[in-house]
Parts: structure tokens; C-alpha cells; sequence
């Protein structure tokens, strides 16, 4: 292999071997440093099956020398053949680092599919696959167990203790399960104090044990039965069973309206997949994975895994064993659980598919629903695609009947949709009497909710008080020094703040340019929006959602918990107040800006739109007492506007396709983003000019777009300039961009990535 020989021919050999010698070699790519894939004798310590935990295989990772120094790397062993060496000088393997395989045959499998499609080195997918957590062996924490003795709850009434104590007592000896020391405090509602001396009296028992720390797996949970399904939940679970019993690989489009009973459908299918002894994977957008959605599964079945980004390491590893060793019915998790290794998989479901969570934005970027059908694919098994607003690209795959399409028009118990209505903010009479982001109607609206004992929503998805600051005596706008982006004013921190590269300032006084005192803070942001509402109605409680106000552990579930518990009448937010929370006493929802990102340049732009809308005003309306929604727009006569506003997704879905076929974009296309970025903005424009040549002459059947700034010119100090590559197919796109995949010769300091099927464009 031309790579290998480039670094290793100059070193000296470990073996000279005969051409028609055999030898066990491993095949190895790194986790960092040059692509491509490496071979090494494996000596015979590596090789002897009577020391399993020193074994060479495929799936473990090791440790290999590297370059004229040989420089100690970890790589990951991908394959072990005996075969001849053709006369090649090769390098010994210098050690096996764990002592089973982490990754098992089909996981390298899906692993060299992204590796190829994604255009990503094999090693960096690899790392991806696998937590930080696992890789680094991360353990468990030592934690006290606490019990009663059998001799001592044997005896338990006739103890004379004091309350606490005894309360203690109770508590400990009613669980089913040994408690940690801060379950039992929370649960007895008491201090150490009791417990400790009951620990001295020897009236409770204690063990040190190694055992995960989730928060999740602190609280318990009451099973529960299925639920009744009304006729379209029994239809679409009848269609998920057939596809179970076929055991084939089959891909279901799920589109059910918002509060259809998607949820109770999934839970009933994975129900008889775990009656097979098989095991499913959900998956979530991080925002949704809250204890309520996870306790909807706790209630139903006795072993969940839980994979999101809030957790150690420690409880990842823990997590990642518990379900290798099969012991786990469902796995619930966001993006990366894809990558559980399920060793009987049996269904994947993802949750509300259209969700852009779901695609990478850091190397490899991959999709995990287009991961989730190759596995499938690998596996044999279903697949079920759940939304209210699918992804226009999967609308078309189950019209074209590539996808099973299965649909759910009715709310449960047919509630209806709540009315939604435009506030159309070009009219004088909706602005009048109101120099805030709340119009009269939307303001007006909310006092009757509010009288009438219901809860209110409002949607802005801008963070911080001021959007922008700018000087009103000769225009000059305050932008990061940095990015080619307006600061953001937040008053809480009385600072000014770049939201693409954190950098901080003090909020200017006056003008830097003209020294002008009357420097004005404009546009709204939730800080702002939350003042407002609280000056317009003090007498009930406000909560800001954003990700400015969420940063704490555990403040996400907190805040909406204070919601659904009534102690919040009004809760306020970016889109993370959109999706998938149920919270059946919210009576109004009010968009405050619905055209915050419907004029980006971006082709998804209306169809973003259309979700967020449609999304939100489903928060509204689950309960007896209805609901109704208030969208504030400039632009009431848009069609992504009109169709959310009328719960028609199909009447969105026929006015926006036909544009996308018209120029070839996704659905009915291919397409990669090149994004080229450097510190000198010539030499960086140079080396897009230079791609873009590279890849017409790489094939004439792709058109490409650019090199062009991109909508964010620059970033972080860097110049940045896209390329867009748009193909009929996949083998097309990969025919233009395969002069890209091996090593190019850039300027220093420039670089660039490859973006396969982008979905931001900024």
C-alpha cells in the first residue's frame, strides 16, 4: 500500500521474510494521525488462544509502532489473516490493549460503511463508535449499600426507636433493593444522622459495591399495563408486528399528528420484540431524552439503558456493558446510540426523524438515520421512522414506496387540533399600544388563558436580550472582531457575547465610532421577551428555557417538572420548548417570531419553518379544555406559514417538492458541502477555486456551486467559502469527490472539510 510503504520502507525491519513464507498478520488503522489501513506481524504472545486476554483480533485496539522513530500509537485491529508476506518488511504489533473485543464483526461492518460514504478515515469512525468511557476503561464508583437484616425486620414492629429512626427503617426495609445513602435520606426525608445510628446499633446493614451513579436509575418507577389503542394505533401497531414477524428489513414512515399515541405504539411493538428475546433501540432528540420520556419506557419494562451526552464516563462504560452482555431489553438514548451493541437486535425506532439533532456536525458527520438503515440493513430487522413533520426526504422515500407508510390523522381520544391563527405583524392595529415583541392579540390572548387558570407557551428562538447593538447616529453595528456575526447583548451577565465563538466583552457605553452616547440595543432575544412578560404580568410566575438559563445539570427536567406541577403559568423559550413535551393544562402558545429563520439561505429554510411551527403548536390543545395558537409573522402568506397554521403537512410537502426536483436538491438529488477556511482570504479562495476544478474534472454529471462565502463569512479569525456539489445519485457524488480522498497539497494553515448530505448551511 502506497501509504504504508511511504512511512515504513526507510525504517529498519523487524522481520525479512521469504516471499512464500506465512505469517499472521494484523490489519490496523489509527486513531489519529495518517489514514489509511496498516499491516503488522502479529508475534506469537499475540497469537496463543490460551491467553485470550492477550489475543490479536479484530475489534480490540493496540498498540503499534509508528514511523523511522517508532513512536508508540493506538490503532484498532480490524482484521487477522495468515497469509504471505510478499517479501515486505513488516513491523510487530507492541501490545493488545483490552482484553475482549470492543467491537464486534458487524459493528467494523457499519463502521467501514460510514468510513466510505462519510469520507472519513475507518480509525476516527471507530473512535466515534466508541465512548471516551469504554476506550478508556472508566470504572465504577465505590458506593455504600444499605439493608435491614432479616433478624431485624423480623422484629420491626416491636422496636422502640425514635420517629426518625424508625422511619428509617420502614423505608429501608419496603424496598425492594438496597438503597445508597442518598436515596434513603431523600426517601425517609431525614439526614445521615438517623441512618448512622442505626448503622451503629447494627439495626442496618451495610456493603461497599461498585455500582452506576445515573440519577435516572435512582428513581423508581411503577409498571404499568398497555394501553387501550384506538383503530389507527392498532392499525399502525399491526403493520410494525408484520414487519417484526417477517424478519426482514423493512423501513416504516410512522406519521402521526401530534398527540396521536406514536409513543404507545412504539412501546407496544418493542413489547413483543422483547417477548422474542430480542432487544430495541429508541431513538430521541437529545432535547426530549427528560426522566419523562425515559420513565415511559421504565414503567413498561424491567431493564432500560440510557445513552445521552449528560453522562460520565463512568456511567457510559457502565451502560455500554450492561447491553453488550445482552442483559438490556431497550436502549434509549439520543444520536450515538445507534452505536449500541445490541448483541440481539430486534427493532430501531427514531422519534420525531426530522429532527436535525440527529446529523453530526464534527468528523465523521453522519446522519444517524442513514446510519440507522444500514444497520437495519445488516441486521434484518425494522425499522420505524416516527414524525408529525417528517423530513421531506423521507415524506418522498414511503410516497415513491421505498418506505411503508403508515398513518395516524387523529389525535387519542379524537381531540381536535387546536386553532391556529396568523398575527400579521405588517398591520398598524396589531402594533399599536405594544413597543415590545408581544402583539395586542397575542397579549390579549394571554390574559384570558391566564384568568381562565390555563398555562401559557410563547416560542422565540433567539437567545439573549438584544440581538444586536447598534449606533443610531451613523449605523455602525457591533460585531465580534472575530466572526462576521453581530455580539448578542445579555443583561443578566451585562455582557456583550458571540454565540459562534464565546468570545465575551464588556457592553460598550458609546460609540466606538463616532463616540455617540445614544447607542441602541435592538432586536429581542428570551432575556428580553422575559422581562417583558414579567412587567405585563407580575402576578404570575415566568420560566425562560434556553440554553443560557438551562446550563446545569439536571435544570432541563427541573424546569418542566416546576411547569407541569403548575408552579410556572408561563414558560418561554427556544425551540427546545418545541418538541415533545405533553403538558395537558397549556391552553394558548404564542410564536412570537415565526420568520426568525424562514429567509436563511437554505434550501431547507421553509421546511424548518414549517416543523417548528407545526411542532410547537402541538404543545397545546391534549387536554379536555383545548387550546389555540398565536403565530406572529411578517410573512402570513407564506406557504410553510399557511400550511402549519392549517395542520397540512401534505399541502406543504406538494408546494415545496416540486422546487426541489425542479433544481435537483435532496430528495430527488445528492449533495456535499466543501467548506474551505483560513486566516488569508485570497489563498483561501484560491484553494476553493482549486477544489471546485477538481471535482468538474472529476465527472461533468454533478453541477457545483461555488466557491462562494459562506452565510457566516468568517469565523474564529478564519475566512470561510463553500462549495456546493449537487448529484443525481450517490455513486455519482462519490465519482466527483474522489479526487478529494486521498492527500492534497494545501497552503498551510488552510483547511477543509466534506459535509455529505449537509443540513446546515450556515
Amino acid at each position: 500500500m502506497p501509504q504504508q510503504q511511504s512511512l515504513f520502507d526507510t525504517s529498519p525491519p523487524v522481520w525479512e521474510l521469504d516471499d512464500a513464507e506465512q505469517r499472521r498478520v494484523a490489519r490496523v488503522v489509527l486513531s489519529s494521525g495518517p489514514a489509511g489501513e496498516f499491516d503488522y506481524l502479529v508475534p506469537d504472545q499475540f497469537a496463543d488462544a490460551r491467553k485470550p486476554e492477550f489475543l490479536a483480533e479484530a475489534g480490540r485496539r493496540v498498540s503499534v509502532p509508528l514511523g523511522r522513530g517508532d513512536r508508540a500509537v493506538v490503532g484498532y485491529c480490524v482484521d487477522v489473516s495468515v497469509t504471505t508476506t510478499g517479501g515486505r518488511k513488516l513491523k510487530s504489533l507492541a501490545g493488545v490493549l483490552d482484553a475482549s473485543p470492543l467491537l464486534s464483526p458487524r459493528m467494523l461492518e457499519l463502521g467501514q460503511w460510514i468510513a466510505d460514504y462519510y469520507m472519513t478515515p475507518l480509525g476516527q469512525v471507530l473512535e466515534c463508535i466508541l465512548p471516551a468511557g469504554v476506550r478508556g476503561k472508566a470504572g465504577t464508583r465505590e458506593t455504600t449499600l444499605f439493608s435491614v437484616p432479616t433478624k431485624v425486620a423480623a422484629r420491626l414492629t416491636t422496636l422502640e426507636l425514635p420517629e426518625k429512626q424508625l422511619a428509617v427503617l420502614k423505608v429501608l426495609a419496603g424496598s425492594t433493593k438496597p438503597l445508597t445513602m442518598k436515596q434513603l435520606m431523600m426517601r425517609a426525608e431525614c439526614t445521615s444522622g438517623p441512618i448512622n445510628t442505626l448503622r451503629k446499633k447494627e439495626l442496618i446493614a451495610s456493603r461497599v459495591e461498585r455500582i452506576d451513579t445515573d440519577p435516572l436509575l435512582d428513581q423508581e418507577f411503577t409498571r404499568r399495563g398497555p394501553m387501550t389503542l384506538n383503530p389507527a394505533q392498532v392499525a399502525a401497531l399491526k403493520s410494525i408486528t408484520a414487519a417484526l414477524d417477517s424478519r426482514r428489513p423493512r423501513t416504516m414512515l410512522l406519521h402521526g399528528v401530534t398527540g396521536s399515541g406514536k409513543t404507545e405504539v412504539y412501546i407496544q411493538a418493542i413489547e413483543k420484540v422483547v417477548s422474542f428475546g430480542r432487544q430495541a433501540i429508541v431513538l430521541v432528540p437529545e432535547i426530549s431524552l427528560t426522566p419523562q420520556t425515559v420513565g415511559r419506557f421504565r414503567e413498561r419494562f424491567d431493564r432500560v439503558a440510557v445513552l445521552h451526552s449528560h453522562q460520565s464516563d463512568v456511567e457510559r462504560h457502565r451502560q455500554w456493558k450492561r447491553i453488550a452482555s445482552g442483559d438490556v431489553q431497550v436502549v434509549v438514548g439520543a444520536r450515538s446510540a445507534i452505536f449500541a451493541p445490541t448483541p440481539h437486535l430486534g427493532l430501531v425506532v427514531i422519534d420525531e426523524e426530522h429532527e436535525t439533532s440527529f446529523k453530526q456536525d464534527t468528523a465523521p458527520r453522519y446522519h444517524a438515520r442513514d446510519v440507522a438503515l444500514e444497520r437495519t440493513r445488516m441486521d434484518k430487522v425494522p425499522l420505524v421512522l416516527g414524525s408529525a413533520t417528517p423530513s421531506l426526504e423521507t415524506w418522498q422515500a414511503a410516497q415513491s414506496g421505498q418506505y411503508e407508510l403508515i398513518s395516524m390523522p387523529d389525535r387519542v381520544s379524537n381531540l381536535p387540533l387546536p386553532e391556529v391563527r396568523a398575527v400579521d405583524l405588517r398591520r398598524e392595529e396589531h402594533r399599536q399600544g405594544s413597543r415590545g415583541a408581544i402583539s395586542r392579540p397575542l397579549s390579549q390572548a394571554m390574559t384570558v388563558a391566564l384568568a381562565d387558570g390555563g398555562q401559557v407557551m410563547l416560542l422565540l428562538n433567539r437567545r439573549g436580550y438584544s440581538t444586536h447593538v447598534q449606533c443610531p447616529a451613523c449605523g455602525f453595528a457591533l460585531k465580534c472582531p472575530d466572526c462576521d456575526v453581530s455580539m448578542v447583548y445579555h443583561r443578566q451577565a451585562n455582557h456583550v457575547v458571540c454565540h459562534w465563538c464565546d468570545r465575551t466583552e464588556p457592553p460598550p457605553t458609546y460609540c466606538p465610532d463616532c463616540k455617540d452616547a445614544n447607542i441602541r440595543y435592538g432586536g429581542f432575544g428570551t432575556q428580553k421577551l422575559e422581562a417583558e412578560v414579567a412587567a405585563r404580568f407580575p402576578n404570575h410566575p415566568v420560566l425562560r428555557m434556553d440554553t443560557d438559563s438551562m446550563r446545569r445539570p439536571g435544570s432541563h427536567e427541573q424546569a418542566l417538572d416546576s411547569f407541569r406541577n403548575g408552579e410556572v403559568d408561563i414558560l418561554l423559550g427556544t425551540q427546545m420548548i418545541a418538541k415533545g413535551l405533553d403538558f395537558p393544562n397549556v391552553t394558548l402558545v404564542g410564536v412570537v417570531n415565526a420568520d426568525t429563520s424562514l429567509h436563511f439561505p437554505d434550501f431547507r429554510a421553509a421546511e424548518r419553518t414549517f416543523h417548528l411551527v407545526t411542532q410547537v403548536a402541538g404543545r397545546t390543545g391534549r387536554g379536555e379544555r383545548g387550546g389555540r395558537v398565536l403565530v406572529q409573522t411578517l410573512s402570513p402568506d407564506h406557504p410553510a406559514i399557511v400550511a402549519a397554521m392549517n395542520h397540512d403537512y401534505e399541502g406543504f410537502a406538494a408546494s415545496e417538492l416540486p422546487e426541489r426536483e425542479m433544481l435537483g436538491y435532496p430528495p430527488y438529488g445528492r449533495m456535499a458541502r466543501l467548506v474551505i477556511r483560513g486566516p488569508v482570504d485570497k489563498v483561501t479562495l484560491a484553494v476553493g477555486d482549486d477544489l471546485a476544478a477538481k471535482v468538474r474534472e472529476a465527472c461533468r454529471e454533478v453541477r457545483v456551486i461555488g466557491p462562494a462565502p459562506c452565510t457566516i463569512a468568517k469565523l474564529r479569525n478564519l475566512f470561510r467559502y463553500h462549495i456546493l456539489v449537487v448529484a443525481p445519485n450517490r455513486e455519482t457524488l462519490r465519482t466527483a469527490l474522489a479526487p478529494l480522498a486521498g492527500k492534497l497539497k494545501l497552503p498551510e494553515d488552510v483547511q477543509w472539510i466534506v459535509d455529505i448530505d449537509p443540513i446546515d448551511m450556515m
